[in-house]
């Protein structure tokens, strides 16, 4: 029975020792590929570091670029104000000269007449001028 007990031992002994060794080469297979992570990682971070400087680049640029662009759409609005007022200032010549045109017209239609006699008289004058200029 002691024999038995001995062999029993040494079976436990071995599958131990092959536990043991299988137990190893997962855990050395496990170190390796946590070394690969830990290395791709490193590279991913450093890249992620160039990414990250490059980004803060772009987006300061952007700010600056949209900073510009609103300046120069406050200048933009002050001249589309100017060009307003000067259209506005045509328009209101435009209607002066309208009003003006439509006063005249209406003093020419009230006292055709009297223009017609006007004309008469200019047209006299100026013959009468051109003769003593001939003379």
């Amino acid at each position: 029975m002691v024999n038995l007990l001995y062999i029993a031992a040494l079976i436990a002994a071995i599958a131990f020792a092959v536990l043991v060794i299988y137990l190893a080469k997962v855990l050395k297979a496990t170190q390796r590929t946590l070394t690969h992570v830990a290395d791709t990682l490193e590279g991913l971070e450093r890249q992620m570091e160039g990414i990250t400087v490059e980004t803060t680049s772009l987006l300061n640029k952007t700010n600056k670029l949209a900073e510009d662009i609103n300046e120069k759409a406050v200048k933009m609005n002050t001249l589309v104000d100017g060009i307003k007022g000067v259209g506005d200032t045509v328009s209101d010549f435009n209607q002066s000269l309208r009003n003006l045109s439509t006063s005249v017209t209406n003093a020419s239609n009230l006292d055709h007449d009297t223009s017609a006699q006007a004309m008469k008289w200019g047209t006299v004058f100026m013959n009468l001028w051109k003769k003593r200029k001939s003379e």
